[in-house]
């Protein structure tokens, strides 16, 4: 999708806390005014702090900050998980998503000046869903004209999750040349080169989850068969696990199994870090990072995820051909939630 900007933004609450990526955020004050009768009147609070969004396929994260970014910052947070089931319409996620920044608007007690939202969607020119494999019922909502009367007063961006993922991850790490990876409901991914995004706005997002990795393999949700995400995405892991053990897996289950050594557990789980290793490899061959990271909560919570990543990937290696150094994500899976706050601060205020 690239970068985008648009309208405007409103929300709020308080803790202390490190903030993660980014520049400074805006800020702003509030004063009396007269009334028609003469009084003094309390004032709208002013716009201040940045609110960070990042829309996923089965919750939204969101999170508030104000101070200068990499010192102690007043934030706040708010989790969402969709009410409906993935195929369901647009309409009730979004009523569902605008209750809860009602309410983080609440405790923020005022406006934001900039917000900036991690979308997993493939967009149009004119803000509405192509495409999302990862919740169908949104194809059509018209995504962009929604934030705009969410927040009509902030200045607001908007960017593929998996791009601004990578460049929280780059800011952090103060690499200028990094491919990111995150393994969640579905894989999302993206690449930052000599410190900017690629390809570069208005050119696409960075799909590294639907780069093929296996002719013959499994149907994606996007239709082609042997994308990365249909055979290395949490769900897909999940199904190959239940295959093998014949019978139904939880997440938690297969934690379990993986950390026990339970045949089923480990096969399924090396028929993705496998994949996710084919995907690195072809990555860095094209792009010579100087480092790749694996985020996303489904890789976040495996025991030993990355490090198998990394040994299937070494085993790839050629003669003479690079060999990206890989680390898990710092942000882990917040990695997109960082990049949205990141996208947010660079925004002009209105």
């Amino acid at each position: 999708m690239g970068f985008a900007t648009a309208g405007t933004a409103t929300t709020g609450a308080t803790t202390t806390a490190p903030a993660a990526t980014g520049r400074a955020a805006a800020g702003g004050t509030a004063a009396g005014h007269r009334t028609a009768g003469g009084g003094t009147a309390q004032a709208p609070t002013a716009a201040r702090g940045v609110l960070g969004i990042d829309i996923g396929g089965t919750k939204v994260a969101l999170r508030a900050e104000e101070g200068p970014a990499g010192g102690p910052v007043r934030t706040e947070e708010a989790v969402l998980r969709w009410p409906g089931a993935r195929i369901a319409g647009a309409y009730a996620d979004w009523t569902a998503l605008a209750g809860t920044v009602a309410d983080l608007r609440e405790r923020w007690d005022g406006d934001f000046a900039a917000v900036g939202v991690a979308v997993p969607a493939t967009l149009g020119p004119d803000g509405r869903v192509l495409a999302w494999p990862g919740r169908p019922g949104w194809r059509g909502f018209d995504l962009v004209p929604a934030l705009r009367r969410l927040f009509p007063d902030a200045a607001v961006a908007w960017a593929d999750d998996g791009d601004l993922a990578a460049l929280a991850e780059a800011v952090n790490a103060g690499c200028g040349h990094l491919v990111y990876l995150g393994v969640g409901t579905g894989v999302g991914g993206g690449a930052v080169h000599g410190g900017a995004p690629l390809p570069g706005p208005g050119r696409g997002s960075f799909e590294a989850g639907h780069v093929i990795v296996d002719r013959r393999g499994p149907v994606c949700d996007c239709g082609r068969r042997g994308c990365l995400q249909a055979v290395a995405s949490g769900p897909a892991t999940l199904r190959r696990a239940e295959l093998l053990r014949g019978a139904p897996v939880e997440y938690a289950e297969l934690r379990t199994g993986l950390a026990e050594g339970a045949p089923w557990a480990e096969q399924a789980v090396e028929e993705t870090c496998s994949a996710l290793a084919a995907a690195v490899v072809s990555l860095g061959e094209l792009f010579h990072p100087e480092l790749t990271v694996l985020g996303g909560g489904f890789a976040e919570g495996l025991p030993g995820f990355t490090a198998r990543v990394a040994a299937r990937t070494a085993a790839l290696a050629r003669p003479g051909g690079p060999v990206p150094a890989i680390r898990p994500a710092v942000l882990g899976g917040l990695s997109s939630l960082h990049g949205a706050l990141a996208l947010a601060r660079l925004q002009p205020l209105p």
